[in-house]
C-alpha cells in the first residue's frame, strides 16, 4: 500500500511537470506568433505603396527611410501664386532639420496645370529660384483616382482635410509614421499654427 501511494505521487508529479512543459511551450509558440505578426505588420508598413516614390532625379525614394523623423509633406507647383512658399519651406527645413524635421515636396500639376512637364525643369526652377535642397519626389498626382497612395493613407487618418484643395497643401507626419494634421494652402510655412505643430511633433 505504501509503495502504491509513492508510485501514484511520482506519476502525479510527472503529469504535472508535463502539463507545465506543455503550457510553457504553448506560451512560447504564442509569443513567437505575436512577434512574427508584429514583424509582418511592420514589413507591410515599410513596403506599403504609400511610402514609395521616385525622387526628382528618377531614383527610388521611400518615406520609410525617414522613419523616426517628423515629415511635412507638401504638394508643390512652380507656376502658382503660392509658389513663393518654397522660400518658407526651405527656411523651416533649414531651421529644424537637425531636430528631425524632413520637408518633402511632391510636385504636381493637378491644379490648373501649374507645374512643369519635366522633373528636370522642376528641380532647376526650385534650386535656382529658392535654393531648395530638401527632398523632392518626381511629379505625381495628388487628387483623383490616380492620386499617389500616400494621400489615401493620409485620408484614412485625417479624413477630408488630408485631401489637397490646391497647391502647397501640407500634411504633418509624426515620428511614428502617423499623419498628425493637415494644413490648407493659405497656411504659410512660417505661420505660428504650423510652426507650433511642427515643434510639438518634434517634441
Amino acid at each position: 500500500m505504501v509503495m502504491s501511494g509513492a508510485i501514484k505521487k511520482v506519476a502525479l508529479l510527472a503529469s504535472t511537470g508535463l502539463m507545465l512543459s506543455l503550457v510553457a511551450c504553448s506560451q512560447a509558440n504564442s509569443d513567437d506568433a505575436i512577434s512574427q505578426t508584429t514583424t509582418s505588420q511592420m514589413g507591410e508598413l515599410v513596403d506599403s505603396a504609400a511610402t514609395q516614390f521616385m525622387s526628382i532625379d528618377g531614383e527610388p525614394m521611400s518615406l520609410a527611410d525617414y522613419s523616426g523623423n517628423v515629415l511635412l509633406v507638401v504638394n508643390t507647383a512652380s507656376k502658382c501664386g503660392f509658389t513663393p512658399q518654397y522660400e518658407g519651406l526651405q527656411s523651416l527645413w533649414t531651421e529644424y532639420k537637425d531636430d528631425g524635421l524632413i520637408v518633402v515636396g511632391i510636385p504636381s500639376g493637378d491644379f490648373a496645370g501649374q507645374e512643369f512637364d519635366k522633373d528636370s525643369e522642376v528641380k532647376e526652377f526650385c534650386q535656382l529660384n529658392y535654393g531648395v535642397d530638401f527632398p523632392l519626389t518626381s511629379k505625381n498626382h495628388v487628387v483623383g483616382e490616380d492620386a499617389h497612395p500616400f494621400y489615401t493613407y493620409a485620408k484614412e487618418h485625417l479624413g477630408e482635410e488630408a485631401v489637397p484643395q490646391w497647391n502647397f497643401h501640407k500634411i504633418l507626419i509624426g515620428r511614428d509614421g502617423t499623419p498628425v494634421k493637415a494644413f490648407g494652402t493659405r497656411v504659410a510655412p512660417e505661420d505660428e499654427e504650423l510652426v507650433s505643430a511642427v515643434k510639438a511633433a518634434l517634441g
